[in-house]
């Protein structure tokens, strides 16, 4: 089954017209902080727990999700589909086409995105393997394929293990503070009552 989308200006269009559009953004809490559509709160694609999320909703209203440029979003619609969630609907071209678009972001510190920190591990590890392999042991070039490998993989696929791994680092998961609270279950009122 193909992933639902839905371009930002339409997202946009709905929201303003149709009435509430909850929309989710997938990224680490560091990319949430630097830049993010100002109607999305943050829920990490690295701890998505789709049913906990559409039970905590109660309703059928769709999901809108959203990440930097689609792929992690469209990861992330297929989560909830496999979880028995079709209603999900990935935003096109992701934060990056909603802020070209002109429409409505909050700006945070600038911070080094996950797909930046996935190109310099990367290089890192070739560089190191490279060099280990012309002058330790030959053995270490397959540090160098693997991740050769790794990246033909990311490239056919449109997934990324190192991107997960680095997604529950640290520096990408410690801002606290940038991310919204979860939604009220149906049994607990809300900010406004029941």
């Amino acid at each position: 089954m193909e992933t639902v989308t839905i371009t930002p200006r339409d997202l946009a269009a709905r929201r303003r017209y149709g009435g509430p559009v909850e929309l989710i953004d997938v990224r680490t809490p560091v990319e949430f902080r630097e830049l993010h559509a100002e109607a999305a709160r943050n829920v990490p694609l690295s701890g998505l727990d789709p049913a906990a999320l559409m039970a905590a909703r109660g309703d059928g209203r769709p999901l809108y999700v959203i990440c930097r440029t689609g792929g992690r979003g469209r990861q992330a619609s297929e989560l909830f589909r496999a979880a028995g969630f079709p209603g999900v609907v990935n935003v096109e071209g992701g934060t990056q086409a909603w802020a070209e678009c002109g429409l409505p972001v909050v700006r945070g510190p600038k911070a080094v995105s996950l797909e930046r920190q996935v190109r310099i591990a990367a290089g890192l590890l070739v560089m190191t393997g490279t060099a280990l392999g012309a002058f330790a042991h030959p053995a270490f070039l397959g540090v160098a394929a693997f991740v050769g490998a790794g990246l033909t993989f990311s490239g056919l696929t449109d997934t990324c293990g190192m991107g997960l791994v680095l997604a529950r680092m640290p520096w990408n998961t410690g801002a606290a503070a940038c991310t919204t609270p979860p939604l009220p279950t149906p049994s607990q009122p809300g900010p406004d009552g029941p």
